[in-house]
């Protein structure tokens, strides 16, 4: 048990006691302290403080018995990462696809959690009270690319707030069937559970609901591939550069399908596999094949910048596309 004390000032006068701790103690965050508050933890003159709420006055001293962290449930296991960028509070990595971030029913084992649990061994001081890696974004299971992940508290706690303050720098490259309308635009719509399909999200085409969160996509197509039909000047497919502002569940998925331009190899929004193109030859069928046994959702989070929580620097990471991606692109520019 590790024990950490933390003084009052003038200026800290009348503070709510969750507040000053975590001010005062870089270690916690505000929800980490109010935890702690409430389960006995922190005292005043000996005497138990466990009103999150209480003000402080100046010259108190607080003493907080740190608990050790608990193991985390998942287990560590050895599976090789793609580390883009590491120190001692944050690590990047190239997720590939296939691999889910955190555990859940139908992927408990050979996540990145239970990647990162076994490389990070003895280096994971604990985030609220766990000994386990910080998670403050997530990608899709069949989405590839570069995903931040927290190793200590007060990174957790910087990166969480970046997040929620959209101070985060996210480009994502999506492959389309065919391509949106204008090719360079920002989709502005809110997004929320389905009605009809709780497995998927939707947007919110009432301008004036409330329902749904706020989410907003600022896309641009980087290429366009042959023609929709003959004489039409439709493309059939596109390379799309996404930037987010907000960061919701499926959220370039639901935009770009919204505008009709889904994903190809989407098995949730695209309303069929492939593309619809006209043309001929071998360099045709080998892209109109390749699109239609695409796997995947085509999305790539190509790369993520943000100002170091911790220590002030700027930390940019890029990862390549994939060779799945990379191929299906060196096929649709021959048609």
């Amino acid at each position: 048990m590790n024990t950490l004390t933390a003084t009052a000032t003038d200026t800290d006068k009348g503070t709510r006691l969750d507040r000053f701790l975590s001010e005062a103690l870089p270690e916690l965050s505000r929800s980490r302290a109010k935890t702690l508050i409430k389960e006995g933890a922190v005292s005043l003159n000996g005497k138990t403080a466990d009103d999150p709420k209480a003000g402080v006055s100046p010259g108190d001293t607080y003493t907080l018995n740190m608990p050790d962290p608990v193991p985390a449930t998942p287990e560590p296991e050895d599976i090789p990462l793609d580390i883009l960028f590491e120190d001692e509070h944050l690590i990047l990595v190239n997720k590939p696809s296939g691999m889910a971030v955190h555990p859940a029913p139908g992927s408990w084992q050979g996540t990145l959690v239970n990647a990162l649990l076994h490389h990070c061994a003895g280096e994971l001081p604990g985030i609220g009270g766990v000994e386990r890696p910080g998670i403050v974004h997530r990608i899709d299971k069949g989405t590839t690319g570069v995903l931040v992940v927290a190793k200590t508290e007060p990174a957790h706690a910087g990166l969480s707030k970046l997040f929620k303050t959209h101070d985060i720098d996210r480009t994502y490259l999506a492959i389309t069937r065919g391509a949106p309308r204008p090719l360079v635009g920002t989709v502005d719509m809110r997004i929320a559970r389905s009605t009809s399909d709780r497995k998927k999200m939707a947007v919110i085409r009432d301008e004036e609901s409330g329902d749904g969160r706020h989410a907003v996509t600022h896309y641009k197509a980087r290429e366009t591939f042959g023609e929709l039909d003959k004489g039409v000047g439709l493309p059939a497919a596109a390379l799309i550069e996404c930037r987010l502002e907000t960061g919701r569940t499926h959220q370039i998925r639901v935009h770009l399908a919204h505008i009709g331009a889904p994903l190809i190899g989407d098995p949730t929004y695209g309303r069929q596999r492939g593309i619809k193109a006209y043309g001929s030859g071998e360099a045709f069928i080998d892209a109109t094949t390749r699109a239609r046994q695409f796997d995947r959702q085509a999305l790539h989070a190509a790369s993520l910048g943000f100002v170091h929580p911790v220590t002030g620097e700027d930390v940019f990471a890029e990862a390549p596309l994939p060779p799945d991606m990379d191929g299906l692109l060196s096929a649709l520019r021959k048609i």
